[in-house]
């Protein structure tokens, strides 16, 4: 079994082959709050500073995440990040736990960055970033690559993993955008079909169907580019 998990790694898109076999003979559903997440927002909701303290400690990667995905630059994601959380403080009392509280910071995390893009491009501003770079997160923070990858089993199949891991971060960057945001929710944050529909405030069926184009597209231009690197 190891050595057939070590062969998947080498050869392709395993992770994203792995989604889609599973998302096949998948039931939606929709993620209960666990019991950490119950407490934190009792505790918000009697007004706790320390809760929300705590709430921008445990969701800020994600939030920030999210919002760099989608404005592609290290900046405007701080600032979108910051302004999410503004309104998640100023609006918190409107959460009614209809999701977990994790599906509702990141549809108004989503809905902030877009905001803040179209903002932006009302005023023709051109941004440019690298996305070879871990996304100007904190060491604490982990890449697409990162997430998506299972464990090393040696110093080279680690090697061949962390450069994979760049060529799906730098290949999700070139998805389109609704298409980008689907595989991000669905295959990094875990996400049910019925939540990200909540999110991204689509139906369900959109959702599968804009999962299954997003891999797709992935698919192909990171195999694309490795065929690319293999001519040099």
């Amino acid at each position: 079994m190891l050595a057939e998990k070590e062969a998947y790694m080498v050869a392709g898109l395993d992770e994203f082959v792995g989604a889609e076999k599973t998302a096949e003979h998948e039931t939606p559903r929709v993620a209960q709050p666990c019991l950490y997440e119950s407490k934190l927002i009792a505790r918000m909701k009697a007004g706790e500073m320390s809760a929300f303290d705590e709430l921008v400690e445990e969701y800020q990667p994600l939030v920030y995440a999210l919002s760099f995905r989608i404005l592609g630059d290290a900046e405007d994601a701080r600032d979108s990040a910051q302004e999410t959380f503004l309104k998640i403080y100023r609006h918190f009392a409107r959460f009614r736990g209809e999701s977990s509280l994790k599906t509702w910071i990141c549809r108004i995390a989503i809905n902030q960055a877009r905001s803040s893009e179209r903002w932006w491009r009302r005023r023709f501003r051109n941004a440019t970033s690298s996305l070879d770079s871990p996304l100007g997160l904190s060491d604490d923070d982990r890449t697409l690559g990162e997430t998506l990858e299972s464990d090393a089993v040696s110093p080279e199949i680690e090697t061949l993993s962390r450069e994979r891991g760049r060529r799906i971060e730098q290949g999700l960057s070139e998805v389109k955008k609704d298409f980008r945001i689907a595989v991000i929710l669905r295959d990094i944050e875990g996400l049910s079909y019925e939540e990200i529909a909540y999110v991204t405030e689509v139906s369900v069926g959109t959702v599968k169907s804009r999962i299954a184009r997003g891999r797709e597209m992935l698919r192909e231009i990171v195999q694309s580019g490795e065929k690319g690197a293999a001519q040099f």
